[in-house]
C-alpha cells in the first residue's frame, strides 16, 4: 500500500476533526419557541432548510428568517447565531486525527470535504488551525453540492489533481464512504481512536 498507491487523503470534518451535537443548541432554543424538541432538532439537523443553507443556496439572513418563521422564535439574528454555532467540541479522537494529518501532510495532499454551512465555517475557522494544513477545502456551501452527491467527490479529486484510485477517504458515516466507493475511491469509516491504527497501516509508506 502506502505512497505508491495513494497520493491524497480526503477527510471529513464533523465527528472526525471535531465533534458536534445539535441538541446542545436545541435545548437552548427551546426557551425561545413553542415548538417541541424533536421539531427543532429535525429542522436543524435534517431538513430542506438546512440542506439549502449547506449548499449555499440561501444566505445566513434567509436561513435565519426561515428558522425564525418555522420555530416562531422570540429572538433576533444576533441572539440566534451564537447558539447555532455553539455545538462543537473536541475529543481525544479529534485531536489524534488532527495530529495524524499534520504528520501525513509531508507525504500526501490533504483535502477536506464537508457538508458545512457558511456560519459554522466562519465560526470554526477562528478556532481551529487544522484548516491551514489542508491543500484545499471543499465545502458544500461553496461548491453547491452536499455529500453523497458524486459531484462533491469529483471536486475533491480535481482540486488534488489526482484520480479516484489514488485517493483515500476518511469519514464517520458509512453511507458517505459507500458513495465515494462508487467512484472508485477507497475509504474507511472513522468510528473511534482504534480506526487510526487501520488508517496508519493502510497509508504506511
Amino acid at each position: 500500500m502506502g505512497q505508491n498507491r495513494y497520493d491524497t487523503i480526503i477527510c471529513d470534518l464533523g465527528n472526525c476533526l471535531i465533534d458536534f451535537d445539535h441538541r446542545i443548541a436545541v435545548r437552548r432554543i427551546m426557551e425561545h419557541t413553542p415548538k417541541k424538541e424533536e421539531d427543532i432538532y429535525d429542522l436543524f439537523f435534517d431538513s430542506g432548510v438546512t440542506e439549502l443553507y449547506e449548499e449555499g443556496r440561501i444566505d445566513p439572513d434567509e436561513f435565519f428568517r426561515r428558522v425564525k418563521d418555522f420555530l416562531k422564535l422570540d429572538m433576533e439574528r444576533d441572539g440566534f447565531f451564537p447558539i447555532w454555532n455553539d455545538i462543537f467540541f473536541e475529543t481525544s479522537k479529534n485531536i489524534k486525527m488532527q495530529d495524524f494529518l499534520r504528520e501525513a501532510r509531508a507525504r500526501y495532499k490533504l483535502i477536506l470535504v464537508s457538508n458545512l454551512n457558511k456560519t459554522h465555517f466562519e465560526f470554526l475557522k477562528t478556532r481551529m488551525d487544522i484548516f491551514g494544513e489542508f491543500n484545499k477545502l471543499v465545502l458544500s456551501y461553496e461548491v453547491g453540492h452536499r455529500k453523497p452527491d458524486p459531484e462533491i467527490y469529483r471536486r475533491a479529486l480535481e482540486s488534488a489533481r489526482t484520480t479516484a484510485s489514488r485517493a483515500f477517504y476518511i469519514d464517520d458515516r458509512k453511507d458517505l464512504i459507500e458513495a465515494a466507493a462508487k467512484l472508485g475511491i477507497n475509504g474507511i469509516v472513522f468510528d473511534g481512536e482504534g480506526t487510526l491504527e487501520k488508517i496508519v497501516k493502510e497509508l504506511r509508506p
